[in-house]
């Protein structure tokens, strides 16, 4: 048996949400091996019960660990929100998820107290986020709003479009309205849709990308329990296993992290 830091780290997301935490990862720590699962078959997660994709980010996990890994990222926020103290439970190894970083970015960057939250549905229902907030600190003017709309825009390459402007401009009305200084990008999708959301609530409000924040979080874990991969791998091994047809998904993959990507079916 390898010692567990030669191992790899999971992540594992709804679609190509969690791509945005896998491309942060490969910049902050080039050297770690990756295994990857997108569940596109069961995409969205959003508007599913909470039951449901507990049970969904479980079997996952389940598969991630037969795949000689050291970690479990939960690139997902409707996963995070709905069920990560029980993946907790359940599973020997150190498991995030993407909300704790995300707040914790969002308290160091408001000037004013007023933070937006934009999820999917289950995300927002769940008021992780502003549960998190008000626990840190009490008082903030807090508005959410579920954006279901934006996962879909994503995963069908439709971002550059004039539809999505119009979706944006509608879902994001509410966070001019509030004044917001600070938004949160609380679902992993939507930072492959920043420029545009940043266009519509103007250059005065700071994103929150949960990504960056997590790997942060996954290099001080790594370093605490000293489980980084002891060589200076130039070429370390990505594995990238998704549920539904690989296709789109080696499409979406290989434009935005600008490498042949391919991809394997898995039945879970």
């Amino acid at each position: 048996m390898p010692h567990s830091s030669y191992k790899a780290i999971g992540i594992l997301d709804s679609g190509v949400g969690g791509l945005t935490v896998f491309q942060e990862l490969t910049r902050q720590l080039p050297h770690e091996q990756i295994v990857y699962f997108g569940d596109t078959a069961r995409m969205p997660y959003g508007p599913r019960p909470d039951e449901e994709v507990r049970r969904f980010a479980l079997q996952i996990i389940d598969f991630l660990q037969n795949q000689e890994i050291k970690m479990v990222v939960v690139a997902c926020n409707t996963a995070t929100a709905v069920g990560l103290s029980s993946y907790r439970e359940r599973s020997a190894l150190p498991v995030l998820g993407v909300i704790e970083p995300g707040v914790r970015a969002a308290l160091k960057q408001t000037r004013k107290g007023r933070v937006g939250v934009i999820g999917t549905a289950g995300t927002v229902r769940s008021s992780a986020y502003e549960k998190a907030l008000q626990g840190a600190r009490p008082g903030l003017h807090i508005t959410a709003r579920a954006c279901p709309l934006f996962v879909l825009l994503v995963e069908n390459d439709l971002v550059d479009t004039p539809e999505a402007e119009k979706v944006a401009a509608e879902y994001l009305a509410p966070f001019n309205l509030a004044a917001v200084d600070t938004l949160i990008l609380g679902c992993t999708h939507y930072p492959l849709m920043a420029e545009l959301i940043q266009k519509t609530v103007g250059s005065g409000v700071t994103l929150i990308n949960s990504a960056e924040e997590i790997a942060g979080e996954v290099k001080s874990i790594l370093t605490e329990r000293r489980l980084h991969h002891p060589l200076q791998l130039t070429e370390p091994g990505y594995r990238f296993f998704v549920s539904g047809n690989p296709h789109s998904f080696e499409e979406i993959a290989t434009k935005m992290l600008h490498r042949r990507i391919k991809a394997y079916q898995v039945t879970l």
